[in-house]
This record gives structure tokens, sequence and C-alpha cells, in this order.
């Protein structure tokens, strides 16, 4: 339990702006709230698109929602009801869903479209500290999962959004069809941290062939590519777009790809995925995640190839618990995906931040 009166959080100031690194004082724990003391918060994609500016969010504040942690205050009775007690691992999962709108009555609020979040609170109003960027975090009891004891939570902090975005949007692929003994052969685009839990948790499904594209040559990623199950890496430098997609168009006979898992987020990358499909192919797109530009596609190619195109941005409480649940069933994949995080004291934001950017981590995460 975090026995100081005061703790340091990364303050999001603005686009392009330096975080500001302050202290807060621990308040007194809200009704129907747990404090949790950080183990572990990923650096997202999202939060480099704040920065970058092609995503907007309410400044300043603390950003961040990819928050591990261990329970240390809250209202036992409360937690009780939710299954959780104090000195739990948890997640800190910020999408609150309405609960009454189409898609939250039919079974779909992650796509809720008057969705609220539990790390928008004011850093000038107690508890303060709402988001992932922070040693310590308050977060509705209601909101977070615990973490089962037997998985390292630093390992689980890797892919705490990753993971649940990928099982989301398999779910709404099997909800479309897909069924993963007809998917023999499989292309991730993108080799981050979104790519990297595709090309996983596609091999642990059982898929023969799966190919991953990355942009630029990097070894280290390349290697790490195929140690997570990858059976070819495809290079964008080496390989021009075109011999790419005439290698993945030869698949099946001819036919192409049964299945091609977007990841990348750049625009450019959506009519190759488009072309190399096998006609009733599944192209799964959580990866365009903020307004980086349009493309130019021939949607014929959709008509006549009669691709199944499945667009997905959030998750919710249920696709974390699965994602809790593949790790627990793959235990020999836990080492292999703590040894992708790269820590930085909370103090070193800016440095955690800088070395996002540029790429150096498959994972940044922030840490005590």
């Amino acid at each position: 339990m975090n026995t100081n009166t005061s703790v340091k959080a990364a303050i999001f100031t603005g686009a392009g702006q330096p975080l500001e690194i302050r202290e807060f004082p621990i308040t007194a724990t809200p009704a129907g709230y747990g404090r949790s003391d950080l183990i572990a918060s990923g650096v997202c994609g999202t939060d480099l698109h704040f920065w970058r500016g092609t995503l907007t969010v309410g400044t300043p504040s603390i950003i961040g929602h990819e928050f591990v942690g261990k329970l240390t205050d809250c209202d036992p009775a409360e937690a009780e009801q939710y299954g959780l007690t104090i000195g739990d691992n948890v997640i800190a999962d910020i999408a609150v869903p309405c609960g009454e709108c189409l898609l939250c009555k039919t079974g779909d609020d992650a796509n809720c479209v008057n969705m609220g979040v539990t790390n928008g609170g004011s850093i000038e109003e107690a508890p303060y500290l709402w988001g992932g960027y922070t040693e310590v975090n308050f977060t509705p009891l209601s909101n977070l999962v615990k973490i089962p004891a037997t998985l390292d939570p630093t390992a689980v902090a890797v892919f705490a959004c990753p993971g649940p975005t990928a099982m989301h949007a398999f779910r709404l692929g099997e909800q479309a069809g897909l069924k993963w003994e007809e998917i023999h052969t499989a292309v991730v685009q993108g080799g981050g941290p979104v790519g990297s839990y595709a090309v996983m948790y596609l091999k642990a499904m059982g898929v023969e062939r799966v190919y991953a594209i990355i942009n630029r040559a990097d070894p280290a990623r390349e290697a790490l590519l195929y140690k997570l199950g990858a059976d070819e890496v495809l290079t964008l430098a080496t390989l021009d777009g075109e011999a790419i997609t005439g290698k993945l168009q030869a698949e099946n006979g001819g036919l192409g790809v049964d299945l091609c898992y977007e990841a990348s987020g750049s625009p450019r990358a959506i009519p190759q995925g488009m072309n190399i499909l096998r006609n009733r192919g599944f192209y799964l797109v959580p990866g365009q995640y903020s307004n980086a530009g349009g493309i130019e596609i021939q949607p014929q190619v959709i008509t006549f190839k009669a691709v199944r195109i499945i667009g997905s941005s959030q998750y919710s409480m249920i696709d974390v618990k699965n994602y809790l649940a593949f790790l627990e069933k793959h235990p020999h994949l836990v080492p292999i995906i703590r040894d992708l995080a790269a820590c930085y004291p909370v103090s070193e934001a800016n440095k955690a931040f800088e070395d996002a950017l540029a790429g150096k981590n498959v994972k940044t995460v922030l840490v005590k």
C-alpha cells in the first residue's frame, strides 16, 4: 500500500507539448470507487495520437487508459459486489456505456453512442487522479477487473488495451460468421502492440500460416514477430507493395488469404488488405483509430469479392475478461509478453513518450 501523502502524475497540456510532472495529494476514496497503486500503465497509440493532434482530449488532464495496479483502498462490502477484495491486482477499464442506447440494448455496449469514461474527471477536483499516467488511480469498482493471481500483472499491462481490442474485433468477426476451422491463412498489417498481439492470437487459434507485414526493416521487430508465431514477416521497405500483394494473392490456390487484420494505422494499408483477401474473406479493421488522411479504394472489389469488412474501435468488460482468460490458457506466452515491457517511472514520462513516438519499444509502460 502506498504510504506517501502525495504521488506523481504526468499531465497532458496539449498537442506537441511536454507532459507536466505534478504532485497530487492522496485524498479519501469516494464511495463506489477503488484506489489502486500503480504496477504498470501502458502508453497507447491513442495517447500518441493526442500528442500529434490527430485525436483530441480535454486539457489539462491525466491521459492513459491502460492502468494496472493493486487495489489498496475501497469499501469492502461494495467491492465484494464485484468480486474484488483489497490486495487484488486489477485492470482499470475506462469505458462507461450508457446502457440505454440502441447499441447497448442490443448487446453491443462497446459501441455505445453515449459512451462515458472514468478518466475524464478534472485534475482540479479531488480525488484528482483519474487517468493512467499516475502513481495512484481512482476508478469505479464497477470498472475494475480482477487479474488472476496466476498472472504477472506487468505482463498483463503490456497488452491491456491491444489485447481486449483484438478480442473484440475477433468477437465481431465470429458474430459475422468467422469460423476458426475455416481460417488457414491470415495476414496482420502492422507490427506494433496491436499487430503483435494479433499475430500471437491467430497462431494460438490454430491458423496454419500467419503473415505479418511491417513498414521498415527492423531485425529485432521481425525476430519478435517470429517468436510470437508469425510464419513469415514481409517488409514493405524490402519488397514493394505489389510484390507482397501478389505473393499473398497466391494463397488458397490463387484466391487470396482467408483473413486480414489491419493494425498499422496507415490508410495505405486498406487497399492492399482488400486486394489480398479471397472471396468472402474477412477484413478486421481496428487499426484506423485517428484521422490520418484519406486513400483511394476500388469499391468494386468489395462487391465482386463479397468481402466482409468489419470495423472495431472500442472494447467492453467482457473483452478484458476474455483477454485475461486467453493469457491463463496460454501461460507459456506470458514470459514472452513480459519481456516486451520497456519500463519508465512516471517522473520520466516525457522520455517514455519520446521513445514511444520514435518506435524504440514494442510496448512502453509507466511504473512507480
